[in-house]
């Protein structure tokens, strides 16, 4: 019996920077972007935090993280807020 080997990445929090998301999500920017972040691919935002790429773009950062979350298969939430 084959063992199921698959490794479930880690959800996006807040506290992650838009570079390492990019990177570990290549995915994550159509999503960033369907958000109101059209500055993701700016070298400065690749050193902000989630949370400060929100609160500058004026969006709840939870939000932003519970789609990203939802969008890219990360962790099961019910839709029933």
């Amino acid at each position: 019996m084959a063992e199921n080997t698959e490794v479930k990445k880690a959800p996006i929090t807040m506290d992650m920077l838009i570079g390492d998301i990019l990177a570990e999500y290549p995915d994550s920017y159509l999503y960033l972007m369907n958000c109101g972040m059209g500055c993701i691919t700016c070298p400065a935002s690749q050193m902000e935090t989630l949370q400060e790429a929100c609160y500058v773009h004026g969006i709840e950062p939870e939000e932003v993280v519970r789609y990203l979350n939802i969008e890219l298969e990360l962790e099961d939430y019910d839709y029933e807020d």
